[in-house]
C-alpha cells in the first residue's frame, strides 16, 4: 500500500499549487544563481519532508497500538471508509465546523513564524519554512494521515508521509516555471480528477481490512508488519 502514498502525492500536488504554492513562490531563493537556487530549493522540500515524517511517526505509533489492540482489519476498513467521506464531504463543510479552531493559536503562531523566515535568506530559515510549512493544515495531508494510520507500525507510517511528501516535490519545484501553463482553467479541471484518486485509495484500504486472499491488494494474513505471535521453536 506504500505506493499509494507517492502516487496521491503527485495528484495531490495540484491542489498544493493553489494552497502552497504561493508559499514556494516567495521563498528568499538566490535569482541569480541557478546551482544555489536548486539546492535552496532542496532544502525547503527535505523541511516539509521533515515535517511529514513526524506527523507521520505519531500517526504511525498511533495505527501500531490500534494493531496490537487487534483491530487492524476494522481499522483498514474504516480509514478506508473515512477517506472516502472526507473527500466527498465539501470543504465548505469543514470550514464550516471549523476542526481546527482547537489548535486555532498553535496555527497562528505557525503562520506569524513563517512570515518572519521570508525577510531571511540563509538555508535555515528556508529549511525552516519548508518545515512549517509541512505542519500548517491541509486536507490532503489528512487524507494521507490515514494511510499513514493503516500502515500499523511507526517506521512504515514515517515512510508512507515521506513517500506522499515526495510525490509533491516535482510540481512544487517548478511551479514558478509553470504558472504560465498552469492556468486557473487547468488547474480547475486536474483538481477534479483528485477525489477520485482519493476514493480508490479508500477501496484499496477497505478491500486490504476486508482480507479476500487477493495478492498485494486484500490478502488473508493481515499481520503485514507486526507478527501478532512470537515464532519459537
Amino acid at each position: 500500500m506504500l505506493y499509494t502514498a507517492f502516487i496521491f502525492g503527485l495528484i495531490s500536488s495540484f491542489h498544493c499549487v493553489g494552497m502552497c504554492g504561493p508559499i514556494a513562490m516567495m521563498l528568499p531563493v538566490d535569482r541569480n544563481n541557478a546551482a544555489k537556487k536548486t539546492t535552496q530549493i532542496i532544502t525547503y522540500h527535505l523541511g516539509r519532508l521533515l515535517a511529514y515524517a513526524t506527523i507521520g511517526l505519531i500517526f504511525g505509533l498511533v495505527g501500531r497500538g490500534l494493531f496490537l489492540a487487534g483491530f487492524q482489519q476494522k481499522l483498514s476498513i474504516f480509514i478506508g471508509v473515512a477517506m472516502i467521506v472526507v473527500i466527498l464531504i465539501p470543504e465548505k463543510i469543514f470550514a464550516k465546523y471549523n476542526f481546527s479552531k482547537p489548535a486555532f493559536r498553535l496555527i497562528s503562531k505557525i503562520k506569524a513564524t513563517l512570515g518572519s523566515q521570508f525577510k531571511n535568506k540563509s538555508y535555515k530559515s528556508i529549511f525552516t519554512i519548508g518545515l512549517l510549512n509541512g505542519f500548517l493544515p491541509c486536507g490532503m495531508v489528512y487524507v494521507a494521515l490515514f494511510g499513514a494510520i493503516a500502515m500499523q507500525n511507526e517506521a512504515f507510517g514515517v515512510l508512507y508521509m515521506i513517500l506522499f511528501g515526495l510525490g509533491t516535490v516535482p510540481l512544487m519545484s517548478s511551479v514558478v516555471y509553470l504558472n504560465s501553463i498552469l492556468t486557473v482553467h487547468v488547474r480547475n479541471k486536474i483538481q477534479k480528477v483528485i477525489p477520485y484518486i482519493g476514493i480508490i485509495m479508500g477501496i484499496l484500504f477497505i478491500l486490504r481490512g476486508l482480507g479476500l486472499g487477493i495478492p498485494y491488494v486484500s490478502p488473508s494474513n493481515m499481520s503485514l508488519f507486526v507478527q501478532p505471535t512470537p515464532n519459537c521453536h
